[in-house]
Parts: C-alpha cells; structure tokens; sequence
C-alpha cells in the first residue's frame, strides 16, 4: 500500500481527468489568492504601510541588510517556524506544512511525471502516504488540543466556524486520501471509490475556498515578517516607542512615577504573558 502509486488504480476517471483536476486546483489557488488580495487589500495595507515607515526610518537598510533578512525569513519563518515560541504549536504547525507539501508534491509528480503508472518509484508513493499522516496528524493536534478558542477558552472541539474552513478541509482531505489508499488496497471496490470521491470533493472544496478561509496567509505570513524585520532595522520600529532604560536618570526625569513606584533601578520583569499557559476557561 504505502510504495504503490495509488492513482494507477483508479476506476471512476482517467489519469487525464485527473491532471485536468490537478491543473484547475492550481488555478484556483493562484485566483483564489488573487481575489483575497483584492478583497482585503492586502496588497495595499501592505504598500501604505512600507510608505509610513520609510517616514519614520531612521537609517537606510542596504540591498546586502535586505538580502540577509529576507534570507533569515525564509529560514526562520518559512522552514523552521521559529516564531512560535509554544514548542507544541511549532511541532502541530511544521508537521501540518511539510505534510501538505509533500502531499501535494507527491500527487503532481505520480500524476504528470509517472502518469499514474503503477511502475511509479516507491519513495513517491511513500512521501504521498508520508505527507497524509503528517497533514493530518499536525492538522488534528491543533484542532483538538491547541487551538485558541479550544484550550484557552473552553470551548467545544467540534465548533465550526469559518475560521475553520481551511484546517477542516486540510484534516478531511489527508484523512480521506488515506482511507482511499488503505481500502482500495484491501480490494474493496465500493469503500475506495466512495473515499476517493470524499477525497477529491475535500481537496476541491480547500482549494475553492480561499476567499473565505485562511489558505492566502500562507502567503501573506512571510511578506509580513519579512516587513517587521526590514521596520526594526531601519529603526522605524512599526510606530512602536523605544523602550527607554527604566534605570536613567533621564528616563527617570521625564517619567517621575518610575522611581517613585518602582524605585531607582526596577527589576527587568518580562513579558507576564508567557509565564502561564493561558488555559482560565
């Protein structure tokens, strides 16, 4: 099951049919983004945004400080998500994105280089099996466990909403695809079909679904960390006041009430946030 190109023993279509399918998705994507860059002006928050803080910069950032924080995105935001500091978010998070990625490379390359032929090499068929377990692993972790209205707030895990649009369909989709693959591999004609249908209808409805769901901020999430660090080097700091030293004399003659509550040299206290998980519900 897990080395076989489990689009070699489809029925109900023809591997042309399917590269057509998989052709369309892509262009739902790319005009499914298209239209939520138009409709929530992304594009333009984005610019105006650029505009004020080249107003506010206090130094030019050079192509060379540019490349290495672009760099730096790509490696730390990108690949590794490193901006999540809960290491249980960042593992959910990884896991859910090389999931889908391999999941989605391994179907284009079964599809159009091997065109569904059972001789396909076996690492395909695995990476495509590989990638459904980590989608839905890291997809179901955080519907259930880490999901802020679920573990913050106390509210029920079978809640759905729109904001749940994206992670629903990510989760039926791998869940579906490897229930096709193990019945179809079982030689049971009726539940393969009725699975590959559920699969296809999920993975259509993801991809269809970008204008009301959170498929786009896979996109827009690096343009704007990219934006926040070139706003720190240049000093414009995202409109946010420099935190002066609490310790200055200076400080401590334009806020008075420093010294007064605090006293002369106050304690470094941190971000009270991070020091409980926050689960009051």
């Amino acid at each position: 099951m897990f080395v076989t190109n489990p689009f070699s023993h489809i029925d109900l279509v023809s591997t042309a049919v399917m590269q057509g399918w998989l052709v369309l998705m892509v262009l739902l994507v790319i005009g499914g983004t298209l239209l939520d860059v138009i409709h929530k002006k992304s594009a333009k928050y984005f610019f105006q945004l650029e505009q004020e803080q080249k107003k506010l910069a206090k130094r030019e950032v050079s192509s060379g400080e540019r490349t290495g924080l672009l760099v730096k995105t790509i490696a730390n935001e990108v690949l590794t998500s490193s901006e999540f500091e809960n290491p249980k978010r960042r593992l959910s998070h990884l896991l859910t994105m090389y999931g889908f990625v391999l999941l989605a490379v391994a179907t284009a390359v079964m599809l159009f280089v091997y065109g569904g032929d059972k001789d396909t090499p076996a690492i395909w068929p695995l990476l495509w099996h590989l990638g459904a377990l980590m989608l839905a692993v890291g997809a179901l972790w955080f519907w259930f466990f880490i999901r802020v209205d679920v573990f913050s707030e106390g509210n029920k895990p079978v809640d759905y909403k729109q904001r749940d649009i994206f992670v629903v369909a990510l989760i039926t989709t791998a869940i579906f695809a490897l229930l096709w693959s193990i019945f179809q591999s079982a030689g049971s004609a009726f539940l393969g079909n009725l699975f590959f249908v559920l699969f296809i209808a999920s993975a259509t409805f993801l991809f269809s679904t970008i204008l009301w769901s959170k498929f786009a901020h896979m996109f827009f999430k690096p343009a704007a960390a990219y934006q926040k660090k070139i706003a720190w080097a240049d000093g414009s700091r995202e409109k946010l006041p420099d935190i002066p030293d609490l310790s200055s004399p200076e400080t401590h003659k334009r806020f008075p009430d420093i010294p007064k509550y605090m006293g002369k040299n106050p304690p470094n206290m941190g971000l009270g946030i991070k020091r409980e998980p926050p689960n009051h519900y």
